[in-house]
C-alpha cells in the first residue's frame, strides 16, 4: 500500500466523502475534491459512474445519469485525478466502481493506469471477497489499496475480510442501497463491536450518514465516516449552477457550508 494512504488513515476520526466523477461536468467535479479537501476531508472516494449502481439509492443513481449523460466514462474519471492533484489535491484517492467496468477495462490496465494517475485505491462493492484474489494481486503489484466492505449480514466472514483489510475498511451501516436515512440500523453498534475486534486496520462506517448528531455517534464506535449520498444530493439541487464557470465558485461555497455542517456542530448564541 502506497505512503499516502496509510499516512491519512494513520490519525483517526476519518471523514472520507463521496463524490460521483463528472456530476454534472468534470470542471465541477475538480473544485468539488478541492473543497472538500479544505472542509478536512482524509480521503476522497471518487465513484465512476455507472448504468447498473447495484449498491446504489436514487441519489447517486441520479448523479451516475447526469454524468454519463455527459460523457463520462471509466477512463476520463482516473483522469481526472491527475487535474486534480494539479490544482493541489494531496490527500488520497480511492476510486468506488463496478465490477462490469473493471472487467471491460481489464484489471491489469486499471492498476497500472491509476498507478501512473496518481490514485491511491479501489473499492468494489459487488466483488465478492471469495473472488477478489485476481483484482487483489494487481493492485498489490501497483501499491494500490483494494478497500473491502462487511455489512451486518457479513457475520461469519468478518474475520476473514478483515483480515485482509487494506488502507481502511468500510462497514456498511446499514441493510440496502446507499442514501441518506434519519436513523441507523439499530445492530450497528454490535456490528462495528466485532469489527473492531477482527480489523487490523481503521474501519470506517457509511451507507446513511447525514447528519451532524450521526457523525458525533459513528466517531465514538469508529475511526471516520463516509458520506456520500447527502453531498451529491446537495450536487444534484445545484446542478446548473456547477455547470457554469460563472456560478460554479458560489455553488461549490454552498456545498462546502453544507459538509461543514455536518462535521461541526451548530454554533449557539
Amino acid at each position: 500500500m502506497n505512503k499516502r494512504l496509510r499516512d491519512a488513515v494513520k490519525k483517526g476520526n476519518l471523514f472520507i466523502p463521496f463524490i460521483t466523477a463528472g456530476d454534472p461536468v468534470p470542471e465541477a467535479t475538480i473544485a468539488l475534491a478541492l473543497s472538500l479537501q479544505r472542509s478536512g476531508a482524509d480521503v476522497l472516494e471518487l465513484g465512476i459512474p455507472y448504468s447498473d449502481p447495484l449498491a446504489d439509492g436514487p441519489v447517486i443513481q441520479n448523479a451516475s445519469k447526469r454524468a454519463l449523460a455527459g460523457g463520462m466514462t471509466l477512463a476520463k474519471a482516473m483522469a481526472l485525478v491527475p487535474e486534480m492533484r494539479k490544482e493541489g489535491l494531496t490527500i488520497p484517492v480511492i476510486v468506488f466502481t463496478y465490477a462490469n467496468p473493471l472487467l471491460q477495462f481489464g484489471f491489469e490496465r486499471f492498476c497500472e493506469t491509476a498507478c501512473d494517475y496518481g490514485i491511491d485505491g479501489l473499492l468494489v462493492p459487488d466483488l465478492p471477497f471469495e473472488e477478489s484474489e485476481t483484482l487483489a494481486n494487481e493492485c498489490e503489484k501497483q501499491g494500490l489499496a483494494l478497500v473491502s466492505l462487511v455489512a451486518p449480514t457479513s457475520q461469519q466472514r468478518i474475520k476473514a475480510i478483515a483480515s485482509r483489510a487494506q488502507g481502511f475498511l468500510y462497514c456498511v451501516s446499514s441493510l440496502g442501497v446507499t442514501g441518506a436515512r434519519k436513523t441507523l440500523h439499530p445492530q450497528v453498534e454490535a456490528f462495528l463491536k466485532l469489527v473492531k475486534e477482527a480489523s487490523p486496520v481503521p474501519f470506517v462506517v457509511g451507507f446513511g450518514i447525514s447528519s451532524y448528531e450521526q457523525v458525533e455517534e459513528m466517531g465514538r464506535h469508529a475511526d471516520g465516516v463516509v458520506i456520500g449520498s447527502a453531498i451529491v444530493e446537495q450536487i444534484g439541487l445545484r446542478c446548473e449552477a456547477l455547470k457554469q464557470a460563472e456560478s460554479r465558485d458560489e455553488a461549490v461555497k454552498e456545498i462546502e457550508q453544507y459538509v461543514n455542517s455536518l462535521l461541526h456542530p451548530a454554533p449557539t448564541y
